[in-house]
């Protein structure tokens, strides 16, 4: 038996898979399909609930504290994403040009990405207060301003703040990801066209869009899951606030579920997020499938 089992690759490999699948089903299975069941109950701390439907979800549809999170949500993740989008792929683009000192660049550009969410976060906090403010400092010093701005206690300041925070440390990763992809296209592409007169923009169109376009499906598609669940961001830096104008579905359903004691109202909290989850992920398989389709593969 043991000689058929090492002969095997299939069966071989299914077993070496064994202890992933394991770590998979016991951290990622069991709890979504135990938040799943606690979306449905009226379960709290201390006391298992009893099934209730849907109720938990009628209620936070006519919930103006809900409502407001998921607002608050949707836009923090577009603006973050294109922001992130638009800088990473200038960063990505500039990183892949001759110029001096450019391995320094590129390792100097991930540091924020590899610097820790709570540890940035705890900076921003400092950047942002009212009193101390070293941005208010600047501009005060400057003459463009006569008073210190209150980033985190105005509900529009605070989120715009938020997302800039957001945007700093995911700029990197989608501007390294894309810098990668820049490096996987022929530079005779560009040589040929620049030879048939195609101007600089032209170039871009026609060539780096196209060819980049699987792989901007998939950083985007982890830029949006990334930002459309972060969480120790907005709970170090505001905890929701000022007047849950930085309330995001992740914080709150924590809020409700943990601090609250509600299990159940937080878990339908957390998984009204995966249906904006599948339409990322949706988006990237649109993606693979364009690159299937320009390396001549089948689209089905």
């Amino acid at each position: 038996m043991l000689q058929k089992l090492q002969n095997s690759r299939n069966a071989l490999g299914l077993l070496f898979m064994l202890p992933a699948a394991f770590l998979l089903v016991l951290f990622l299975t069991y709890p979504l399909i135990l938040g799943v069941w606690l979306g449905f109950t009226d379960a709290k701390i201390g006391r298992s609930g009893v099934w209730i439907g849907l109720e938990n979800y009628q209620y936070l549809i006519g919930d103006s504290v809900t409502q407001l999170a998921v607002f608050n949500t949707l836009f923090y993740t577009f603006v973050a994403s294109v922001l992130k989008f638009v800088l990473g792929l200038w960063l990505a683009i500039l990183l892949n040009e001759k110029l001096p000192f450019k391995t320094f660049f590129r390792t100097v550009i991930l540091l924020p990405y590899i610097v820790p969410t709570a540890l940035s976060a705890i900076a921003f906090w400092w950047i942002y207060d009212a009193q101390f403010s070293v941005v208010s400092w600047v501009l005060m010093k400057a003459g463009l301003i006569d008073r210190y701005i209150d980033f985190l206690g105005d509900p529009w300041n605070a989120r715009f703040s938020t997302i800039a925070a957001n945007v700093w440390r995911g700029v990197p990763f989608v501007a390294i990801t894309l810098l990668a992809g820049l490096q996987t296209i022929s530079p005779s592409l560009y040589e040929a066209a620049a030879i048939d007169g195609a101007s600089g923009w032209q170039r871009f169109r026609f060539i780096t869009l196209p060819l980049l376009t699987p792989i901007i499906a998939v950083v985007m598609t982890f830029s949006v899951l990334f930002t459309f669940t972060d969480f120790q961001l907005i709970y170090v830096l505001t905890r929701g606030g000022p007047l849950n104008a930085t309330q995001l579905m992740a914080t709150l359903s924590f809020q409700r579920a943990i601090p609250g004691g509600a299990l159940g109202e937080g878990a339908a909290i957390a998984i009204a997020m995966v249906p904006f989850l599948l339409a990322s992920i949706l988006f990237s398989y649109f993606g693979l499938q364009r690159r299937a389709w320009q390396q001549g593969g089948s689209d089905k």
